[in-house]
């Protein structure tokens, strides 16, 4: 397959294109109102102004000038990279899945057990703090687990990719989509989690099944595997790592820092420097817990917070982005022409071409968190021009974000996911698609509720 370009890349070319667009495009605004600490945009009241179009220097300066803008939000991102480096290299969640497969070995009827259980944990890790790089981590035991209950590849791949996907789409408190976007939405950070939790017990509850329902087709008879040749293990390493007390005591920690958050949020009005303090003061009690050499401490936070590192850089790059739109004085003349296109729909209707269009995005800007930063400034002020709930608007980019990442090939996890397990893309694509039909069949039903309900 041919190698597709990189989200730099993507990001870069968006932003040359944006200021080709100011030089084309009429420049205008609409007046805007202080409601309840938001900046809303007052509809029938867009009117044309003096054009500002950019030089080309913009295309240089705009990604400096983001990253000033979108400073808060980058040193989030870098702090809860590096808390979880940290917790990461403590290896308790690692040995804490190891023990459960050793635990299952011991009866065959266990596994009917084991695999929805990991499989929301996963999700439910997917839905609070976001996993998503490190499921390249867990295959590595999920796919030997696998063919120890003699089952194939797909079903190790599925149980910690889609169960964290379907977590991630389903987001309740993840800092990543639901924390950035809403944020830049100007709507309390991680309000409506009532809602978004029976959204993501909806997601789970849809692919726990579909797995389970793959497990008992092959268990039955084993040609109806997708890879019904695959006889061997994959060479992993299957090193046993020791679930010791102190590796339990940081589990439970991180399920209790997962309580604090929610408190914190819902009590406290908690933002982004109380969160990012909360994961750090999480991964840095786990580190003396397991007693980590001040050194490793200090490795593994810079190691987590280098795999932040694109994420931010885009995060940057797509507020430059709208930097030069809004200087430029053509947001406005895009939120003019889109509700132009979308005035006199059903509210439905235009819910659902929000989710549509958060979806295609996906498929060339795979960044969540580059994504909101993109899209939520358009799409926020939109939503109050078609009388939609903000709430909504953030709803159906969780969505058209989260979904369409379990099977797009501009991803680098899905991609790095099923080269490991050494899975061909057509065959994931076979076993995946139905699944996400199924998916995007329920997330339109559920983006229909809020508008008509006060649900969020």
């Amino acid at each position: 397959m041919k190698k597709l370009p990189d989200t730099l890349v993507i990001s870069s070319t968006i932003l040359a294109f944006f200021i080709g667009l100011t030089w084309i495009i009429s420049a205008g605004e609409y007046q805007r109102e202080m409601v309840d600490g938001r900046n809303l945009l007052i509809p029938n009241t867009y009117h044309e102004v003096e054009a500002q179009p950019q030089s080309i220097a913009s295309f240089f300066t705009a990604p400096i000038n983001g990253f000033v803008s979108a400073s808060e939000i980058i040193a989030f991102i870098f702090i809860v990279g590096g808390a979880f480096g940290m917790l990461t290299q403590t290896n308790a969640i690692e040995a804490g899945l190891q023990r459960l497969v050793l635990w299952s070995n011991k009866k065959k009827a266990y596994k009917m057990i084991l695999i929805p259980f990991i499989f929301v944990c996963f999700s439910v890790a997917g839905a609070t703090f976001g996993m998503s790089e490190e499921v390249l981590i867990f295959i590595l035991i999920t796919i030997p687990m696998a063919k120890a209950m003699k089952l194939d590849t797909i079903v190790g791949v599925a149980i910690p990719f889609v169960g964290a996907g379907v977590g991630f789409a389903g987001a309740i408190s993840n800092p990543f989509t639901i924390g950035i976007a809403q944020g830049i939405a100007e709507i309390p950070l991680f309000s409506g989690w009532e809602y978004r939790v029976f959204v993501w017990s909806v997601f789970t509850l849809i692919g726990m099944i579909y797995v389970m329902y793959y497990v008992s087709k092959i268990e039955n008879n084993k040609e109806k595997s997708l890879l019904p040749n695959q006889d061997k293990p994959l060479d992993v390493q299957e090193e046993s790592i020791d679930f010791n007390y102190k590796k339990a005591i940081v589990v439970a920690l991180l399920f209790i820092g997962i309580g604090v958050l929610v408190v914190g949020v819902t009590k406290f009005d908690w933002y982004m420097t109380e969160i990012g303090a909360l994961f750090f003061v999480i991964g840095f009690i786990a580190s003396l817990i397991c007693h980590t050499p001040a050194n490793k401490m200090s490795e593994s936070f810079i190691k987590g917070s280098k795999e932040m590192m694109t994420a931010a850089l885009v995060i940057a790059s797509c507020k430059g982005i709208l930097i030069v739109a809004t200087e430029g004085k053509i947001i406005d003349t895009i939120l003019f022409s889109i509700t132009g296109l979308l005035d006199g729909l059903p509210k439905f209707a235009a819910a659902e071409a929000m989710f549509v269009f958060q979806s295609i995005l996906n498929t060339v800007l795979p960044s969540g968190s580059g994504q909101a930063a993109l899209t939520m400034p358009i799409m926020a002020p939109l939503s109050d021009l078609l009388g939609i709930s903000r709430q909504v608007a953030v709803l159906a980019f969780q969505f058209g974000d989260g979904l369409t990442n379990l099977i797009i090939p501009t991803s680098g996890v899905t991609m790095g996911v099923l080269s490991i397990a050494k899975i061909p893309y057509n065959v994931w694509v076979k076993w995946m698609a139905p699944l996400l039909l199924l998916l995007m069949f329920a997330a339109g039903i559920l983006l229909i509720g809020p508008l008509y309900f006060n649900l969020l």
